[in-house]
C-alpha cells in the first residue's frame, strides 16, 4: 500500500471515529461527556456536549467524504477542533472527574498525551505535514 492510500485509510478511520464519538455524545455516553466540560464554559454542560457531538459528526463526515481539493483545510479544522476541546481533558484531570474508565488521576493524566496524537493524526492524514 502506498503512502497516499495509507493516509486515506488513516483519514477515513479518524473520520469514522469522530462520527462514532459524535453519535455517542448525543446518545449513550452523554452523561460521561459532561464530566469533561470545563466549569468555565458559559453554557449548560448538556448543551455543550450536544453541540460538540454535532460538530464531531460534521467534522468526521468531512474527513470521510473530503476530496483532494479540500483535504488540507478539513485536516486543519480537525486539528483545531482537537486543540479546542483539550481544556475539557485538562478539566477532567484537574477536577478528578471519572468518566470513560478514567477513574484515577494517573489514567486521566496519561489521557492528556493522546490529544497531541489526534492533532498529528488529523494533520498527517490530510497532507498538512
Amino acid at each position: 500500500m502506498d503512502e497516499q492510500n495509507i493516509k486515506k485509510v488513516a483519514r477515513v478511520l479518524l473520520g469514522g471515529t469522530l462520527i462514532f464519538a459524535g453519535i455517542s455524545h448525543l446518545t449513550f455516553a452523554r452523561k460521561e461527556f459532561r464530566a469533561q466540560v470545563p466549569d468555565e464554559i458559559p453554557l449548560p454542560k448538556d448543551d455543550t456536549v450536544i453541540y460538540s457531538g454535532v460538530a464531531e459528526i460534521a467534522l468526521g463526515s468531512s474527513l470521510v467524504l473530503t476530496n483532494d481539493k479540500h483535504q488540507k483545510a478539513v485536516g486543519k479544522v480537525a486539528a483545531a477542533f482537537f486543540t479546542a476541546v483539550f481544556p475539557g481533558n485538562i478539566s477532567q484531570f484537574a477536577h478528578h472527574r471519572s468518566a470513560f474508565g478514567l477513574d484515577t488521576d494517573r489514567k486521566r493524566f496519561i489521557r492528556l498525551f493522546f490529544q497531541p496524537v489526534l492533532v498529528f493524526w488529523a494533520l498527517k492524514s490530510t497532507d498538512n505535514l
